[in-house]
């Protein structure tokens, strides 16, 4: 299981006859933190012409407001880039700075959806894949095999604790885990162990993104 965001705050912007177009992208998971953010950006562009923005949550909202441009010309085209990206817990805002050269609705919607475009590219595409959080055990003559396993197999250590023993957290995707298992053993002849403890998402690079 698993869906596209985008890891982190991203801006870009632009110029369009003189109006310029302030791209501002992030993850957001609810509607409270949407509004904060949107809240934030107009205290920063106070004196901004408009705000503009579009959001998709995993809950299935879809949010979006032209703010006082004409109806259908700003949030919308912005809407739709989250939508043609398959994006979901992301946020666009554009702030524009109008220019005194009226752009007409299409030119409207092309500035607009070229702005969450570049928003979205500076946050950066990743997947959220559902993983396995897993606990490793293992002597210290076995951690140097063992770190290195890690990564080839698709997994990501999250924590180490060296007592007695050394302790890794680590997470991976459940269809590579198998994979992992058979490596582990192979190496440490079936010295080390390795607890399931639960489910989460991490982010991955998207291939789409590049």
């Amino acid at each position: 299981m698993e869906y596209r965001t985008v890891r982190d705050l991203g801006t870009d912007e632009f110029t369009e006859k003189r109006s310029r177009f302030i791209g501002h992208c992030r993850p957001v998971t609810t509607e409270e933190q949407a509004q904060r953010f949107l809240e934030d950006l107009r205290a920063r562009y106070w004196d901004a012409s408009h705000n503009v923005y579009a959001y998709i949550l995993r809950s299935g909202v879809q949010r979006f407001s032209d703010d006082g441009e004409p109806q259908g010309t700003g949030g919308v085209p912005m809407l739709e880039v989250l939508r043609k990206g398959g994006l979901t817990d992301v946020m666009v805002v554009a702030t524009r700075y109008f220019g005194g050269i009226l752009l007409g609705g299409g030119g409207l919607v092309r500035a607009y959806g070229h702005t969450a475009s570049i928003a979205v590219r500076a946050a950066g595409v990743v997947r959220m894949v559902d993983c396995a959080l897993l606990r490793l055990t293992c002597a210290y003559g076995d951690y140097g095999r063992v770190q290195g396993l890690i990564p080839a197999a698709g997994g990501a250590v999250d924590a180490s604790d060296f007592t007695d023993r050394v302790t890794l957290q680590l997470h991976i995707p459940p269809e590579a885990l198998p994979g992992l298992t058979a490596r582990l053993a192979d190496a440490t002849g079936g010295r080390c162990t390795l607890t399931e403890e639960g489910r989460d998402f991490f982010p991955f690079d998207d291939p789409a993104d590049g």
